[in-house]
Formats: structure tokens, C-alpha cells, sequence
């Protein structure tokens, strides 16, 4: 018994040493077969894939073992052998397998966070609407978001540049030092942080600058408190001035106050003068935010409020995703229109909520490729075209969508309004999904748009065709009638499409009788109120005419 096991420990060490090449080039093949069998599958099935692997060769893998190391030895391997190779085979698949976990669990701890989607409707203040059709959304070519990445990203807090924050120091300087730094580096971050209240006059903040630079306000910033304070070296038509950027952001978790009270109280402003008067006189009050000639725009999450004047402008700007504002003042508050763009192309404003003294949101001429989606506008004038063509102007606006969106309490609804003596056209507006809360003027054209009694006819128009509502529901202030349709006497409105319009007085009467004027176009659906006066068909006055081109 000695002997024979002396004998069998001698010749298994020994077969072991014999076999030994045969076992790595056994392994190096079954590695080779499962990486060629892992690109042919996801991952996520690796683990039937090991199973496969198993069911397939154990069963042959005895006989296969046996030819292929008495091929290589020349000896028959005992079964100890063909264990400690089946052994090996297994081994060597599941730590492939748990290579291919390992590694893709490395992949997903190291991918980069997806930008939030613009469109959320999680953050809108309003249940989400009906789907609409995908085939009115004018698809403009819009900016993502930057992640917050603090790793990446060089942080120049003003507070390092001299900056106090106690809401009385100027802090103007502070905040232009920490620019120039931040415009020089990639991903550069100007912060105001929390818990401060920095005061700086009015600055152009301007380009270019490298890529990614973040302008990000966590604290309260504002401007001197109304026109006594403001320096008299400073222009008094805007404050915070962004020029000659590309892939900018300007966000944060704070307030931009904007101390417009004083600057409405000027006796110049509409009825602000003695017994409700308006009096005469310079009044330039400045606007809030203003971006010029600038690219690739985001403005997401912060709070606005209480501008002198306009909260924000775009003026001939390419690429702008506003995302998430809250921008606030009071309904009587006199041109503080809550977002102005004009002479700019592919706009996203979505998840947003305006309530102010003016227009919610306003489109100049020159604007086209503008998706405006789960807006809620409150006390406002609603969401304006215009005013287009003022002293016998060209102007052109084209592919505009508003959809999913709520105004309530409002002076105007969904408007379109240009000057007597324009030229140019307004073209492809579709508003879609709309719903009113004591509105006045739902859906209005008003081609007769003018600040005084003193404007007269013109033979000229902007041409206005193409214009949509759909599914617009709510309730009107019965003051006026819910729809209004005032075109031009020698330019009439074409392609007006009604469908789905039901609007009900908000208190009193049904009001029956829609105002129209030269005014063309279908109704898909019955409307509510009734609108006979739209004419079918084009009139025949229409003809191709070098004054509509754009």
C-alpha cells in the first residue's frame, strides 16, 4: 500500500509537469472562445452565456482533454488530471465573468451624468397636459445644460476678489476681477455665493472668453436702489450686460433683485404723474439682464424679480435654453416684460413662471426656430408677437411653437400685434395646448397696434399666415370678447386654423360675438364662442409681393 501510494504521488507530480503545456494551451483557448462569445453578446447576458458554456462542454470536454494530452505527452491522463483541467476551464470562465462585472460596474461609476432633460414636466407647476403633436415642434437646435462637475470645474469666488456682500458695500470691482480670471480658463465658475447680498452698478460682463464659463449667483444680487443712487456715469438702459459669448451659463440657486419700485414711480411712467397723469420727459429706466451677440446660451434656476424694466433680453443671439426661471413683479409694474428675444434663432424657454407687468414673454423681429413649452404666465399681458413694423419697419418672425402652457389673470392671452405701415411677414406660429384663467383677449391679432390715438392707416402691413390654435380652453374676462381678429385693410391674415377653441365667461354673460377684419382661414371644429366671421378661402388681393419677403 505504501509503495502504490509513493508510486501515484510520484507519477501525478510528474504528469503534472507533462501535461502542464497542454493545460495553458487548453486555457488560452477557452479564454479566446469566450471573449469571441462575449462580442457577440451584451453583456447583461453573460450570465446565460456561462451556463451555455458549461452545458456545451462538459460533456465532451473528458474525451477532448484525454486526445489532446496523450497527443501532446503521449501518456493517458488519470482522472486527477482531467479535474484539475476541467477545474481550470470553469475558473477561468467565471473570473472572465466577474472581470466583465467588474469592469462594468467601473464604466457606470465613471460615465458622465446625462444633462436633465429641458422638457421635464416634473418641475412644472401644473399637471402635465395632453401629449401634443410632435409634428407642430419647430425642433431648434438648443444648448444642454452644464453638469455640475466641481472637478473639473476652476471656482473664482468673489469673495476672494474683495467682495463684501452685506447689501450696501459696491462690490462692482470684486465682481469684474473675478470675470477677467474665470473668462481666461475652460469651465471657469464666477460665484456669488449664499447667505450674501452683493450690490455692483451697471457692467458689461463681455467675451470671449473660453468655453464653458459659468456665471452662478447663490446669494442676492441687485443694482443701486433706483435712479437717485445710480452713477450718473453708467447707462441708465441696463445693468447686467453678457456680449460676445459662447457656451455660457448663468445660473444659480439665488435672487436677482432687480429694485425696480423706484423707477416705476417716476412721474414719466404710464399714469405715475400728478391725478393719474403721464408727464412728459426722459424716461429711461434700464433693463435688468441683457445678452448680446452671443451663442450657446443656457440660464436656468434662479429667481428674478422687480426689474426697472425688462427682466431679460436676447438681442441677436443664437442657441438659448432658459430653463426653470421664476421671474416676479408686481401687475402694475410698467414695461417689465418678463423675456424679450429679438433678432434671435433657436430658443428653448421651458418649466418656467412669469407674472409681471407687461408681456410674459415677447418676440421681436428677426426671430425664428422658437419653442416656448410649460410656461405659466400669471398677471401679464400674455405671450406676445410683437410689436412688429413700428415707423414703416421690415420685419420677419417664422417657426414659433407655444404648447402645454397656463396663462391666468391676464390683460391679453395669445397676441400678435404690429404697426400700421410695416412690411414683412409673420409666418408657421402655431399655439397648441393652451389653457386660460380669466384671460382678456384670449387670441387676438391686432394689426392696428398703437401707443396713441395719433396712428393712421397705411397701405402697408406685415403679412401675417399660417397662425394656429388649438386646443385652446378656458375662461375669459368678459370685459372684452374672448377672440379678436383686426387685420390689415389691404394686407389680410391668411391660414388661420381654429380647432378645438372653447372659451367661457369667467363671471357674467356668454359673449357671441368674435370681432374679425379681413381675417382668412378654417375652423376644423365648431369654436365657443362661435366664429363666423372667419372668411373661407385666400382673398384675391393676395399676390407674391416684395414687401412680405423675409
Amino acid at each position: 500500500m505504501y509503495g502504490y501510494t509513493s508510486t501515484r504521488h510520484v507519477s501525478l507530480s510528474c504528469m503534472k509537469k507533462a501535461f502542464w503545456p497542454c493545460g495553458q494551451n487548453l486555457l488560452f483557448l477557452s479564454i479566446n472562445y469566450s471573449l469571441y462569445f462575449h462580442r457577440k453578446r451584451p453583456v447583461n447576458s453573460s450570465f446565460i452565456l456561462l451556463i451555455l458554456h458549461i452545458s456545451i462542454f462538459l460533456p465532451s470536454v473528458t474525451s477532448f482533454l484525454i486526445t489532446e494530452t496523450s497527443h501532446c505527452s503521449g501518456i493517458k491522463p488519470p482522472m486527477e488530471i482531467l479535474h484539475y483541467l476541467l477545474f481550470t476551464y470553469i475558473t477561468t470562465l467565471l473570473l472572465h465573468q466577474n472581470v466583465n462585472n467588474v469592469d462594468a460596474a467601473r464604466h457606470h461609476h465613471h460615465i458622465s451624468k446625462k444633462p436633465p432633460d429641458p422638457k421635464d414636466h416634473s418641475v412644472s407647476p401644473f399637471p402635465p397636459p395632453v401629449p401634443s403633436d410632435p409634428s407642430y415642434a419647430p425642433a431648434p437646435t438648443l444648448p444642454e445644460e452644464p453638469e455640475n462637475n466641481s472637478s473639473t470645474s476652476c471656482v473664482f469666488d468673489v469673495t476672494d476678489f474683495g467682495a463684501v456682500g452685506d447689501g450696501a458695500s459696491d462690490d462692482t470691482a470684486a465682481f469684474r476681477s473675478a470675470w477677467k480670471a474665470a473668462c481666461l480658463v475652460e469651465n471657469g465658475v464666477v460665484l456669488a455665493p449664499s447667505d450674501l447680498v452683493f450690490t455692483i452698478t451697471s457692467t458689461i460682463f463681455s467675451g470671449p472668453c473660453q468655453p464653458g464659463l459659468v456665471f452662478q449667483v447663490d446669494g442676492v444680487l441687485m443694482p443701486p436702489d433706483g435712479p437717485e443712487c445710480w452713477p450718473k456715469s453708467d447707462s441708465n438702459k441696463q445693468w447686467l450686460v453678457f456680449y460676445r459669448l459662447d457656451s455660457m451659463t448663468f445660473n444659480g440657486t439665488g435672487t436677482i433683485e432687480g429694485n425696480g419700485q423706484k423707477w416705476w414711480d417716476l412721474p414719466c411712467k404710464p399714469h405715475r404723474g400728478p391725478n393719474g397723469s403721464t408727464l412728459p420727459g426722459p424716461c429711461d429706466s434700464p433693463a435688468m439682464i441683457r445678452f448680446f451677440m452671443s451663442s450657446n446660451l443656457v440660464v436656468t434656476g434662479l429667481r428674478i424679480q422687480n426689474s426697472p424694466q425688462f427682466h431679460m433680453k436676447f438681442d441677436g443671439c443664437e442657441g438659448v435654453l432658459i430653463n426653470k426661471l421664476s421671474i416676479n413683479s408686481p401687475k402694475l409694474s410698467p414695461n417689465t416684460d418678463g423675456i424679450h428675444i429679438e433678432n434671435t434663432k433657436n430658443v428653448g424657454i421651458y418649466n418656467s413662471v412669469i407674472q409681471n407687468g407687461d408681456d410674459c414673454i415677447s418676440i421681436g423681429t428677426g426671430c425664428s426656430d422658437v419653442d416656448i413649452e410649460a410656461v405659466t404666465c400669471g398677471h401679464s399681458h400674455g405671450i406676445s408677437i410683437g410689436s412688429l413694423g413700428p415707423h414703416n419697419s421690415h420685419a420677419c418672425v417664422s417657426n414659433i411653437t407655444v404648447r402645454n402652457a397656463i396663462i391666468r389673470d391676464s390683460d391679453n392671452g395669445l397676441r400678435l400685434k404690429t404697426w400700421q405701415g410695416g412690411t414683412g411677414s409673420v409666418a408657421g406660429i402655431s399655439f397648441e395646448n393652451i389653457q386660460m384663467e380669466n384671460v382678456r383677449n384670449c387670441v387676438i391679432i391686432d394689426q392696428y397696434y398703437c401707443l396713441s390715438k395719433a396712428c393712421r392707416n397705411e397701405t402697408s402691413a406685415v403679412y401675417l399666415t399660417d397662425v394656429t390654435f388649438r386646443n385652446i380652453k378656458g375662461t375669459y374676462d368678459v370685459r372684452t370678447p374672448p377672440i379678436h381678429f383686426a387685420c390689415s385693410d389691404t394686407v389680410p391674415c391668411t391660414n388661420i386654423t381654429m380647432s378645438e377653441v372653447e372659451l367661457l365667461p369667467y363671471e357674467g354673460v356668454l359673449i357671441d360675438d368674435p370681432f374679425c377684419w379681413n381675417a382668412y382661414g378654417v375652423q376644423e371644429t365648431l369654436t365657443i364662442p362661435p366664429i363666423d366671421c372667419l372668411q373661407d378661402g385666400m382673398p384675391e388681393t393676395i399676390a407674391e409681393n416684395p414687401l412680405y419677403g423675409c
